[in-house]
């Protein structure tokens, strides 16, 4: 019988020992601090998911916005999250950039306006002015929605706001603002007594896209732990469309004094839909179409090979 239990214990010794082996440590830098868009990333955390493939995931905020892609491409993170539209920028840039994976598989951008009767199409923002967070970088998709009504892009001002896009619209210091996020902005207009209407860039001539996906290194990336990492998301994805109200709850439980507020609740319920059921599933023609459709505008210079910017 003793032979037996120290026959079992160092079995038990040697599993535990391969299951540590076999844990990878991945480094993920998110877009923003954590808001309710990245919510299969925090389930799966709180819930164990991730460890329970075999992955340790040190989460990270960026202290600037702009730079998770760049940290990914000097190989000083091991993924990050970007958006389809600047992925597609930077590599046709250059930098050693693949998809892996995507968190938000529709758009979230809207040009907005307050609901109050005197802007009820885009053509009733010629001679007005559009506020924008960062004057220059989606100018060029403003222009084409404004186009898709018949309206000339030099027919609206453009104001650079900075990021005070909502209290500019409600101030009347603008008439409308570029990127504000449908489930966000228009909850936070509500709560201070504002009524906000949208006009979403796919009903406008912007083919859709993903507004949030992964991304890894081209030249020195761990495909299996990619892959255990889609399946967590997987998994805490379906958690959340399942028990919604308890995903919440797990998910506010992350950093209540940040998360745990009325505005990220009707953002939470607004973002359900819009995770990706299936995030490793390549949508390789959706990225190749938007990279044409950017060409064509002159966002881009050339189209970048689809063959090389996809995992494989």
């Amino acid at each position: 019988m003793k032979l037996l239990k120290s026959l079992f214990a160092t079995a038990l010794l040697m599993l535990s020992g391969q299951a540590l082996a076999q844990e990878k440590t991945l480094t993920l830098m998110l877009d923003w601090f954590v808001n309710p868009n990245h919510g299969p990333i925090i389930i799966a955390q709180e819930k164990g998911f991730f460890a329970e493939q075999g992955l340790k995931v040190e989460i990270q905020e960026p202290a600037d916005p702009s730079v998770p892609s760049k940290l990914v491409a000097a190989g000083r993170v091991d993924m990050a999250i970007s958006y389809q539209p600047n992925f597609i920028i930077d590599v046709e840039a250059g930098l050693p950039l693949v998809w892996t994976g995507t968190l938000l598989a529709t758009p979230l951008n809207t040009l907005s306006v307050l609901d109050n009767g005197k802007i009820k199409t885009l053509s009733d923002l010629k001679g007005k002015t559009v506020g924008v967070a960062v004057s220059g970088s989606d100018e060029k998709i403003i222009s084409k929605m404004l186009q898709s009504e018949g309206i000339k892009f030099s027919d609206v001002k453009i104001v650079n706001v900075g990021w005070a896009l909502s209290t500019s619209l409600a101030s009347g210091r603008v008439d409308a603002i570029w990127g504000g996020m449908r489930n966000f902005e228009s909850h936070q207009l509500e709560l201070e007594g504002f009524k906000a209407k949208s006009f979403f860039p796919e009903e406008h001539g912007i083919p859709p896209y993903d507004e949030l996906m992964y991304v890894a290194n081209a030249k020195n990336h761990d495909a299996d732990a990619i892959a255990r990492f889609n399946k967590a998301l997987e998994l805490a994805t379906h958690y959340i469309i399942n028990h919604p109200e308890a995903a919440w709850k797990e998910f506010v439980a992350y950093n209540p004094d940040t998360l745990n507020n009325e505005l990220n609740h009707r953002a939470w319920n607004d973002t359900l839909t819009r995770f990706a059921l299936r995030p490793s599933a390549e949508n390789v023609e959706r990225y190749d179409d938007y990279a044409k459709f950017m060409h064509e505008l002159g966002i881009i210079k050339t189209v970048p090979n689809k063959d090389i910017y996809f995992i494989h």
